[in-house]
């Protein structure tokens, strides 16, 4: 890896998209822009193989950066129109459909699995009449994580295991089956599971979420993200994979370091196609709906306000102070006296991070094409450098402290 990405640092130039500012603002942007690409590069520099980053400021002014290499066996950087898997970020699609079923009045954030998909959680202690579907948006249903189940074993973590099993693709159905093969962490009160502020992610918890817009609509969960999202907000580059393995072009070659493994891995094809994790987008196409979320354009005030209602979430994007909502989070950051919104998400060989301030005018976007399982330390060193690019670029430093939403 080390003689793979020698003579790699060239690569990578700030690039600004759309009408730059006043000549009185020249310097600082220009400033600005050269720390972007300095951040970027300080990504590129914790071993990541490429990376595409866009931010997007007050005024609408988008300015992009890259650094690395799209493939380790070329020179060509990352297109700064990547296509790349936002793996969880989905589940904020997923949450903004729910809550606006709520505003219709088709669903209520107190009702239960139960109530909409009868015994599918049952058995080992899993009760799903003790889960409301707030439960499933902020993660405090104490439901295990199918994923644990499956790649639980640190043996099925290897090169041959991800080929064998790259384009298997299961039911939500399944992976439910999956997650309550295991007894939950929890059961939410039975006389009101909807205060439960215990939390801990679960994957499972989105599978659900989305079988039940599919039950309440008649609809897969994928046409109401679509019809609901991505179509009115004019997302060309946002879709929904299904059971395909790949990825649009242009992409980047998704890079995984395996436990025990000295090679990366390429880990580009794999199918990963549900409502926690299954769209496929770009750092534009991003930035355009944080901003929309934030900005009142996609959810009423009160299903907003519902959404930035959180609990504590410590760990959740590296912070120990962070909380999650429904579907999205919030965390302190240098800069933003309000704090930044949040998600995030990784898949094999991509990680998706972003961040939006609470009144939607400043974001900022990144793909990373490596992910690592070997090595805890440096995976947070990336995950470090990668926040702290998307800090950089949205706040402006005042040494103030951010304040939790209320």
């Amino acid at each position: 890896m080390t003689l793979a990405l020698a003579g790699v640092g060239a690569v990578g130039v700030a690039t600004v998209l759309g009408t730059g500012p006043g000549a009185e603002g020249a310097a600082a942007h220009r400033a600005a822009q050269g720390r972007f690409q300095r951040d970027a590069d300080a990504v590129r520099d914790t071993g990541a193989t490429g990376l595409v980053a866009r931010a997007r400021d007050a005024a609408g002014h988008d300015t992009a950066v890259r650094s690395g290499v799209a493939d380790l066996d070329g020179r060509d950087p990352v297109h700064h129109d990547a296509y790349y898997r936002i793996g969880s970020d989905t589940k904020t699609f997923v949450a903004v459909v729910a809550l606006q079923l709520v505003a219709e009045g088709t669903l209520h954030l107190d009702d239960t699995v139960e109530e909409w998909l009868p015994g599918v959680v049952s058995g080992n202690g899993n009760d799903g009449s003790r889960i409301t579907l707030r439960n499933l948006l902020q993660h405090t249903s104490g439901l295990a994580d199918y994923t644990d189940v499956l790649f639980g074993d640190p043996a099925t973590l290897t090169p041959e295991g991800f080929r064998e099993g790259r384009f298997t693709a299961r039911t939500l159905e399944e992976e439910v089956a999956l997650a309550t093969t295991r007894p939950p962490g929890w059961l939410p009160d039975a006389e009101a599971p909807g205060s439960e502020t215990r939390w801990s992610y679960s994957n499972t918890n989105y599978v659900l979420a989305g079988l039940i817009v599919e039950k309440a609509t008649g609809h897969p969960w994928e046409q109401e993200v679509n019809d609901r999202i991505i179509e009115p907000l004019g997302l060309r580059h946002t879709m929904t994979m299904g059971t395909s393995a790949y990825v649009p072009q242009p992409t980047a070659t998704a890079y995984t370091r395996f436990p025990g493994r000295e090679e990366l891995t390429d880990t580009t094809l794999s199918v990963d196609g549900g409502p926690d994790g299954g769209i496929v987008s770009t750092t534009d196409d991003m930035n355009s709906f944080l901003r929309a979320l934030m900005n009142g354009t996609l959810l009423p005030a009160e299903q907003l306000a519902q959404m930035r209602t959180t609990v504590p979430a410590p760990g959740m994007g590296g912070s120990d102070e962070a909380r999650y909502g429904l579907g999205i989070a919030w965390r302190p950051a240098e800069g933003c006296d309000a704090g930044v919104w949040f998600h995030g998400g990784t898949s094999f060989g991509t990680v998706s991070e972003e961040v939006v301030t609470p009144d939607g005018r400043a974001s900022a976007a990144v793909a990373v094409y490596t992910t690592r399982y070997d090595d805890e330390e440096r995976f947070l060193r990336q995950q470090a450098a990668t926040l702290s690019l998307l800090d950089h670029v949205v706040c402006e430093p005042s040494g103030r402290p951010s304040h939790p939403p209320a």
